[in-house]
C-alpha cells in the first residue's frame, strides 16, 4: 500500500490544521499521523490506496478555512502498516 510524507507550509499552525487533517483521514480511511514542526510547517504521513491518497492530498492543499496553505511537498516513504490516524 502506498505511503507518503507531506510537508505543508504556510499558515498551518494554530488554525486547526492538524485536526482538519485528522477528520479528512478518518473520513477517507487513511492511516498515519500529523504533527507540527519547529519551522512552522506541518508534517503528515499517510498510508492508503492510490486514489484515496490523491483525494487526501487535494484536501491537504485546501486546508480548513483559517489556514493558508502555501506549499505541499510530497515524498514516498516505506509502508508503515499502522492502523488509524493520530495527531502527534
Amino acid at each position: 500500500m502506498p505511503a507518503y510524507r507531506y510537508v505543508v507550509a504556510g499558515r498551518v499552525q494554530g488554525v486547526g490544521y492538524r485536526y482538519f487533517v485528522l477528520r479528512q483521514a478518518e473520513a477517507l480511511g487513511v492511516s498515519g499521523y500529523a504533527r507540527n514542526r519547529a519551522d512552522g510547517s506541518v508534517e503528515v504521513v499517510a498510508e492508503g490506496e492510490d486514489l484515496v491518497l490523491a483525494d487526501f492530498e487535494a484536501r491537504l492543499r485546501e486546508g480548513p478555512s483559517f489556514a493558508e496553505v502555501a506549499n505541499v511537498e510530497r515524498e514516498e516513504v516505506a509502508e508503515r502498516g499502522a492502523g488509524g490516524f493520530h495527531i502527534r
